[in-house]
């Protein structure tokens, strides 16, 4: 006897769909070519001095704990920093060491959370017997596991300890240069590093060489200026250091010359009219290079909504991110997949630098793609991972499987994928929809891979399916579609409708429209029921007036417009 299959289980409730917003600033680089010896020890002195002083300020600021900004004592530490260095560098160490102040809180609280709901996962489980469940809950596999999770459960317990006590004091814990860093001196036999080595990456990570802008300032920035004229680059010099000075004002000019390649025309802009520019001066000690970094804020309107772009009648890009690949398609304003799926490689091996060009470089295609096509947006999910990751091995498998399964994840750009692609295509003029993606896989692959395959001549994965589902959950259409759909005739036509069904009733008194190729016979061959119809109505109004021309379908495409929000 058949065993009775229990509930069913719950969808989820799906977010809404929006449109992401643009970035509020940018950012651009630039290499400091052929310094000088002297160069190179006034830039080496100037950021030790000044780092010393902003770890000392970043030390009080930690002491004086979570209180309100005008109890943080700002203006006195920025005063007893003026005098060993200028004013403008004072303000720019302070503003540093509250912002990395907020930023180590954020980062506890976020900790906790995730410390929470694993300890709640773990302590779910083994209220449970092994090999056994209780109701969605299954117990561990064994008492050898179950044991394991009792000691991780313990750990996690003293670590949740720890950091709600820190949050109560308002003391995070921070490590200027990064901790990893700090932690790699101990192993530097791993590594492959010397002590040398490491000690002058680790020097390199705890310069202090950020002036912020100013608007009435000299070119954007009295503290660190650029000269749009020649590119000359000068600084102020902190005043224990004031006597390395070759310029007028206790200043030092560099020998080399700037000149920003990437968004110029901004940049000039900027400075030519004197609005605020800041500039920081990072050293890359692997390749022992020198570069300046410009950075300022931008204007932006507000991006249209996903209604808006729907109304508008404009075509969107829907993509679906994978680990190696990207799967995109192009769907019409009525959710209808237009040519072929695309597939553009994403290989994410090798250092960060390379990693981030493969990435830009796919980007690039993915906007080449969408402006080919006349597309107004670009939709993609709103991936994050935050939740599986927090738990671990606890919701995403265990074993080998689950391993493999957690390295693919882990794998999957997802923060730096979006980031990326805003900017991006912000300086194109497309949107970026971001949408839920709660069962566009499970969805896209049962309902949309089979029509997609029998329309198109390549080769259609799970991963377009997807890309299916995305977009027609970001035009605010719905994924699954509707039973009774009846198969395509091969004697009306190859990838005919769809198949949406829908019955509008008809005024008393008025003719069936008469037949035309898009429309089947009335037989009982074609059509077994009525209600069955291939093509999409038309409304009460026009079938009145009997069926026009311009409803008829055409040959070869996908149409379900009318089906349901």
């Amino acid at each position: 006897m058949a065993r009775k299959r229990g509930r069913e289980r719950e969808l989820r409730v799906i977010a809404a769909p929006f449109t992401v917003a643009a970035p509020c600033g940018a950012r651009i680089r630039d290499r400091l070519k052929d310094l000088t010896a002297a160069d190179v020890k006034v830039l080496t002195l100037v950021g030790k001095n000044l780092g010393h002083h902003q770890r000392a300020d970043l030390a009080t600021r930690v002491r004086t704990g979570n209180v309100p900004a005008r109890q943080t004592g700002r203006a006195e530490r920025k005063k007893h920093l003026t005098a060993v260095s200028s004013s403008r560098w004072a303000g720019a160490m302070t503003r540093v060491s509250e912002d990395q102040y907020q930023l180590s809180m954020r980062c506890l609280i976020d900790e906790r959370a995730g410390l929470r709901c694993r300890i709640q996962k773990i302590e779910q489980r083994l209220a449970v017997a092994c090999g056994h469940r209780q109701g969605r809950v299954r117990g561990y596999a064994d008492r050898a596991e179950r044991w394991q999770k009792q000691r991780h459960l313990s750990k996690l317990q003293v670590r949740l300890a720890v950091v709600e006590q820190q949050i109560d004091q308002g003391r995070p814990s921070v490590t200027v240069g990064g901790r990893r860093p700090a932690r790699t001196r101990h192993r530097l036999a791993e590594t492959g590093l010397t002590e040398a080595d490491w000690r002058k990456r680790w020097d390199a990570a705890r310069l202090f060489l950020t002036a912020d802008g100013e608007s009435g300032a000299p070119h954007g920035n009295y503290t660190i200026t650029v000269d749009p004229a020649d590119g000359s680059l000068t600084l102020v010099l902190p005043e224990p250091l004031r006597y390395l000075s070759n310029a007028p004002r206790g200043r030092y000019r560099l020998s080399c010359a700037v000149t920003f390649h990437h968004r110029r025309p901004e940049w000039l802009d900027r400075v030519s009219a004197h609005r605020a520019v800041r500039y920081d001066i990072v050293y890359d000690p692997a390749r022992d290079r020198w570069y300046l970094d410009a950075s300022w804020s931008t204007s932006t309107t507000a991006p249209p909504s996903p209604e808006e772009i729907r109304a508008s009648g404009a075509r969107l890009l829907a993509v679906d991110l994978n680990a190696d690949h990207l799967a995109a398609i192009v769907l019409d304003p009525h959710g209808n997949p237009i040519g072929e799926p695309h597939t553009i490689p994403l290989e994410l091996t090798g250092p960060t630098t390379t990693r981030d060009g493969r990435l830009r470089a796919a980007i690039t295609r993915l906007i080449a793609r969408a402006r080919e096509h006349d597309c107004a947006a670009i939709v993609i999910e709103n991936l994050g991972f935050s939740d599986a990751r927090t738990t671990g091995r606890e919701t995403m498998g265990r074993g080998r499987r689950g391993k493999t399964f957690r390295r693919t994840v882990a794998q999957i750009p997802t923060a730096r994928f979006r980031e990326r692609l805003r900017s991006m295509a912000c300086h194109q003029g497309l949107a970026v929809i971001a949408v839920d993606p709660a069962y566009t896989s499970i969805w896209g692959e049962r309902y949309w891979k089979n029509p997609l395959q029998q329309q198109t001549n390549t080769t259609v994965t799970r991963h377009h399916s997807a890309a299916v589902a995305i977009g027609r959950r970001g035009l605010g259409h719905r994924i699954r579609r509707r039973p009774g759909v009846t198969a395509p005739d091969q004697r009306i036509g190859r990838r005919r409708a769809t198949g949406q069904t829908a019955s509008l009733p008809r005024p008393r008194g008025t003719t069936s429209p008469p037949r035309t190729a898009g429309t089947p016979h009335q037989g009982g061959k074609t059509q077994p029921r009525r209600s069955d119809q291939l093509v999409p109505l038309p409304d009460l109004e026009d079938r009145s007036r009997g069926h026009h021309a311009q409803n008829s379908l055409v040959r070869g495409e996908l149409t379900d417009t009318d089906q349901l929000p």
